[in-house]
């Protein structure tokens, strides 16, 4: 009576439920034990480095800013380095623009304290040392085996055990075939080399801790088909199609990227999700795409709230579209930053996020529709109004402007960090994101 169609129905049901748990599993095919074991240490590390009071690391992060800006703008007077828009050309001496880059930027050894870079990092990621504490591990091979890497490779490299300073011994374009998933405490320095990573999948740090990337050019990112990808030396296992970001940061803590340079991924330039947190975001030059950040994967992932983002004097530049980021719960500090293109908001959310805008330039599009920098989604007015976003001392041209949501007393309530003790500028956005983006670094030179 019905029997096939029954059976038929069974199978279908059955294949529908494999196909949809393991993108639940974030494209785990088989969520085994090892899988399990991460989950649960990445949930723990995350509670315990959430910062219950963020206010006091955007407090530690402007007290640093104003100070050394005060040095630095002795600087700017006495060397002409104001960037023309649309051109990233600059032959004079070696001049820091932030307090990142003067931690390490204009010393011509450089190469030989690589390391130092490690000390530099401000923000919520500020604790992140990726593998100072570790060799050197210098990459050789452009070529990846997603099963067997190779040794000398860079999937080699990221997927051992032991904390590593990954470097490279020449520029090189690497494609990976699969996405590259990282271990815990490590480093990748692209620095000395024009290393680019295109035309394949992305890199993905899932359940980890503790990884700094810097220096690397990233685009042109498609999504990985899946299969069986190793992302350990004693662990390899099914995954399901990857996303098709540049970076996926996913259960992940303690993560500074810096000086990237990202464009036209398949999917986010950089998302965090799943409860992610204390990741700074600095010194990048991001365009050509549409949806450039998200933080917080969907609005029923609670997991997001213990999310704590510093987003720093990056550059968000030609043929941007959206999500500069796009952020569900959490606690984000976006600082002197300069945003020169967008071409549907530049700031959105939902899930009630704390966003906290400071001293960036926001520099609206033509379109007479598009001048809002902001944008609450699937929420009516009366719920957003609630959130807590701020906009504090940023600049508007063009007709750019801000819709603030949350107590209009709220500043006023934490003197402390907003009387006196700000960001620097905005009209000095543009030198200070100057540098944005991959440095052509050479060894012996400041950088």
């Amino acid at each position: 009576m019905g029997g096939p169609k029954l059976k038929y129905s069974f199978f279908f049901l059955f294949i529908t439920f494999c196909t949809i748990i393991p993108s639940l599993m974030a494209h785990i095919g088989d969520f085994d034990e090892v899988w399990r074991r991460r989950a649960e240490e990445a949930k723990e590390y995350a509670r315990q480095i959430y910062e219950p009071h963020p206010e006091n690391v955007t407090l530690a992060f402007n007290q640093k800013l104003r100070d050394t800006m005060k040095e630095l703008r002795q600087v700017k007077h006495s060397n002409s380095t104001r960037r023309g828009l649309g051109t990233k050309k600059y032959d004079g001496p070696c001049t820091v623009t932030n307090p990142i880059d003067r931690c390490w930027r204009c010393d011509p050894n450089w190469a030989d304290n690589r390391k130092r870079l490690a000390d530099c990092a401000m923000g919520f990621g500020s604790k992140a040392t990726g593998g100072k504490d570790g060799e050197f591990y210098v990459v050789t091979d452009n070529s990846d085996d997603y099963t067997d890497p190779k040794p000398g490779t860079l999937r080699h490299a990221v997927i051992q055990k032991e904390p590593l300073w990954i470097i490279f011994k020449k520029g090189m374009t690497i494609r990976l075939h699969q996405e590259m998933i990282m271990q815990s405490d490590k480093t990748i320095d692209a620095r000395g080399a024009n290393v680019h990573i295109a035309k394949g999948a992305g890199i993905t740090l899932q359940y980890i801790k503790n990884v700094i990337i810097h220096g690397l050019h990233i685009h042109d990112i498609v999504e990985g088909n899946g299969g069986m990808v190793r992302d350990a030396v004693d662990h390899i296992g099914i995954r399901t199609k990857s996303d098709g970001d540049g970076i996926s940061i996913f259960g992940a803590s303690n993560i500074w990227i810096d000086h990237v340079s990202m464009k036209s991924c398949y999917d986010g330039l950089i998302d965090a999700v799943e409860g992610s947190t204390g990741i700074t975001i600095s010194n990048g030059h991001f365009t050509d795409h549409n949806e450039v950040m998200l933080f917080g994967a969907s609005d029923s992932s609670s997991i997001d709230q213990v999310m704590q983002i510093t987003l720093a004097f990056n550059h968000f530049g030609k043929r941007l579209v959206q999500r500069m980021p796009r952020c569900r719960w959490g606690y984000i500090h976006v600082v002197n930053n300069d945003y020169t293109h967008w071409n549907m908001y530049a700031i959105g959310g939902s899930m009630h996020p704390t966003i906290i805008t400071q001293g960036n330039r926001f520099i609206a599009p033509p379109d007479i529709f598009k001048k809002q920098v902001t944008k609450r989604e699937y929420n009516p007015e009366s719920v957003w109004m609630q959130w807590t976003w701020r906009s504090e001392g940023n600049l508007f041209m063009n007709g750019a402007y801000f819709t603030e949501s949350g107590d209009p007393d709220w500043s006023q309530k934490h003197k402390d960090l907003y009387d006196g003790i700000s960001a620097a500028p905005a009209e000095e956005v543009t030198w200070i994101t100057r540098f944005a983006g991959a440095l052509g670094c050479k060894e012996e030179q400041p950088c």
